[in-house]
């Protein structure tokens, strides 16, 4: 099949590559820098499917166009898919396809990193060793183990961040509206939303991105919320209304932030923006705590997960141009 890759880097490109190669270069694979919008959709001239990233918009007039020069298959190599809009790809006859689950250590183990760097103060001791000064003061963390940890979200990344947590001695608390019983076998409580934000020092967000789910961390959220509680999204930015946690973070209501994902990062992450002045005042003004700590989406970017990712997209690809029937179609199965 003839595949346009959308928003390609050079490690998309490599890794993509390397995996139509060892499956016997069964397909023509047209990477593009382009992220796709409206206006670059076009490019997909040609091609009987497309292959889109996180920060690609799949909506209603994308898809029509696609739908009209032929392409049939969008094949998503993320897990997420609130970007595409999945009743016109159903109305326009376009199968979507994504990638279920690639490396659920990677982006756990990340969120990890960021709660020990937050903890440790580890980027702002960097810097200040780097410059001479090996003054303590300010830079006092805390002892995770005993800590309580709230997991909201307990699907395959999920459940890899909590078994982390227990390694730490940490008590974990779950919320998630499909239960999963591994979590009992694992001495884990599920808990209602409320509960876990009201009796949480750490909470975690490892859920999808849903009309249900969209601002789940509002105002009334973090008013519910331990004093001086550590946030961490490695999810959907979504989930997190920004301004609402920006008053959190002057008023002190949240210790520490980290951030891996952001509600408005398609204009600002996977570019050097290095020479550019931020045209984004909220994210503008996260920069400026001391106790945030923010990575461009990088979570899942281990050599183990963009192996898993390539494979697993070309493996949709494959199927479907055989059976018409991707592997992992998104209106088949379930979210995790």
């Amino acid at each position: 099949m003839q595949i346009a890759v959308f928003s390609t880097k050079p490690y998309d490109q490599s890794f993509l590559t390397a995996a139509n190669v060892a499956a016997g270069s069964p397909h023509a694979l047209h990477f593009l820098e382009a992220r796709l919008t409206a206006d670059t959709a076009v490019l997909a001239e040609g091609a009987q499917a497309v292959c889109a990233f996180v920060n690609d918009r799949a909506d209603a007039g994308v898809l029509a166009q696609f739908a009209r020069s032929g392409v049939r298959l969008l094949a998503l190599r993320s897990a997420g898919f609130n970007n595409v809009d999945l009743a016109a790809a159903r109305r326009l006859g376009v199968t979507v396809a994504r990638v279920p689950a690639y490396s659920p250590r990677a982006v756990a183990e990340h969120t990890v990193a960021m709660i020990l760097g937050l903890n440790r103060h580890i980027p702002r001791a960097h810097a200040r060793v780097r410059d001479g000064n090996f003054a303590l003061d300010g830079l006092l963390g805390f002892d995770l183990h005993g800590r309580t940890v709230g997991v909201v979200g307990t699907g395959r990344i999920g459940i890899a961040f909590a078994r982390i947590m227990l390694g730490f001695g940490c008590k974990v608390l779950a919320h998630d509206p499909v239960q999963d019983p591994a979590c009992a076998g694992l001495g884990i409580g599920y808990v209602p939303l409320d509960a876990l934000l009201a009796g949480s020092d750490i909470i975690s967000l490892h859920c999808p991105l849903s009309p249900a789910t969209h601002h789940l961390i509002d105002a009334a959220a973090i008013a519910r919320m331990r004093p001086g509680v550590m946030l961490i999204n490695t999810s959907r930015g979504g989930l997190v209304d920004t301004p609402a946690v920006v008053e959190a973070l002057k008023a002190g209501a949240i210790g520490h932030l980290g951030l891996d994902v952001y509600e408005e990062e398609a204009d600002l992450f996977f570019e050097d923006l290095s020479d550019h002045l931020l045209q984004d005042d909220v994210f503008a003004r996260l920069l400026t705590f001391p106790n945030v700590l923010i990575t461009g989406h990088q979570a899942f970017f281990t050599a183990e997960a963009l192996t898993a990712i390539a494979e697993t997209t070309l493996a949709n690809i494959s199927a479907f141009a055989a059976t018409g029937q991707a592997l992992h179609e998104v209106s088949t199965e379930r979210v995790v």
